[in-house]
């Protein structure tokens, strides 16, 4: 790799460290080629992704990024997983380390906070972004359909009472 390549590689990583809302560091070391390929598909389907580099680049890249504490983190074969939505990546890791002990989760960060293995699985334990808008708006919706049905219901009762009395009056 010539010297052209490796500053690009070290923009890439620095971009990936500054705009990730999560990026976890784990080792890899004797995972199978298809092994990998599943982490990235996994990755891939909750909006985040895998990067393999070599770690003197990564830490170039680290030196001033938010994610500068996990520096000490990058011995041996590590790979990144990272996603915007800060709780995907780590969702997608924690689950795929209960199913491979191959991938073994080292830790990582979440915007300025450095995060160690047990941070990692708290973080996998929250609810996702969509999960929380999905709530908030059931929230937002639930005293609007209230109201409708306090304001409906008068009128279905004053409809009912003249569908009876008609009822009578026909009888």
């Amino acid at each position: 790799m010539d010297r052209a390549q490796k500053e690009k590689v070290v923009e890439e990583l620095g971009q990936i460290f500054e705009s990730s809302g999560v990026v976890v560091v784990a080792h890899y070391e004797g995972m199978t080629v298809a092994q990998m390929q599943d982490l990235r598909a996994r990755m891939r389907d909750a909006g985040g992704s895998v990067r393999v580099a070599k770690n003197k680049l990564a830490k170039i890249a680290l030196e001033g990024k938010p994610g500068a504490s996990m520096a000490p983190l990058l011995t041996g074969m590590t790979v990144f997983s990272y996603s915007e939505d800060p709780v995907a990546a780590a969702k997608v890791v924690d689950a795929y380390a209960k199913t491979n002990d191959r991938f073994v989760i080292l830790g990582g960060t979440m915007g300025n906070a450095a995060l160690d293995p047990a941070g990692v699985k708290a973080v996998a334990q929250l609810p996702s972004r969509e999960e929380l808008i999905a709530s908030v708006v059931a929230c937002i919706g639930a005293p609007a359909a209230q109201l409708a049905g306090a304001i409906g219901a008068p009128a279905a009762n004053i409809a009912g009472i003249l569908s009876t009395l008609e009822e009578k009056a026909a009888a």
